[in-house]
């Protein structure tokens, strides 16, 4: 067997150390360095009583987008969790505001419920849980949130229908990933511009 052979034999797959694949320990540190930027940015940015709970929120926000990129599913197992703990963190610190927290919850999930109850199923139930912990986390800065993620989704669904033509409309999109980042500039958007927050 010559050099050539044997260095070739003993090439590891693309992606792969030694057979191993590298490529979920990639993602892996990817989205805890991401989640970790959020919880630093947090804290850099918001007095001490916002930055506890938005450098929670955010970091769960992280996760449940590249879970839903990777998996296309928002597990109950965290979001509903995080969604009562960010509520009770609010109700908690920002007692006159209870009010706002729970309903703005409650109706951004029931609006993203809606299309389930008509049998449509172009919105999960998943984003109906995220847009829950979107309420709690923003109360009615969450309206801005949704709207953000529709403006972000609008040119990638485009795209893929310019690109796949019919077959875009059996792909599905992620939405999760979209209401995220909404969550995301509005929650630190305007303290990062300096704009008055409420």
């Amino acid at each position: 067997m010559s050099e050539s052979s044997l260095s070739v034999a003993n090439a590891a797959p693309r992606g792969t150390a030694r057979g191993m694949d590298v490529r979920p320990l990639a993602r892996g540190a990817a989205v805890t360095l991401s989640a970790a930027g959020v919880v630093a940015l947090a804290f850099a940015s918001l007095p001490l009583e916002k930055a506890i709970v938005a450098a929670f929120a955010g970091a769960v926000m992280v996760v449940l987008a590249a879970i839903d990129i990777e998996r296309g599913i928002i597990p109950n197992r965290i979001v509903l969790p995080a969604a009562g703990i960010v509520l009770v963190g609010q109700i908690a610190l920002f007692p006159d505001r209870a009010g706002e927290w729970l309903l703005a919850a409650l109706l951004a999930a029931i609006v993203f419920m809606i299309p389930q109850l008509l049998g449509r199923a172009w919105m999960g139930m998943g984003d109906a849980k995220l847009a829950l912990l979107l309420g709690a986390t923003l109360g009615w800065g969450v309206v801005g949130a949704v709207l953000i993620a529709f403006v972000c989704v609008f040119p990638v669904s485009l795209g893929l229908l310019i690109y796949d033509g019919r077959a875009a409309s059996k792909r599905t999109v992620p939405f999760g990933p979209f209401l995220s980042l909404g969550g995301l500039i509005v929650l630190f958007g305007p303290h990062l511009a300096g704009l008055p927050t409420g």
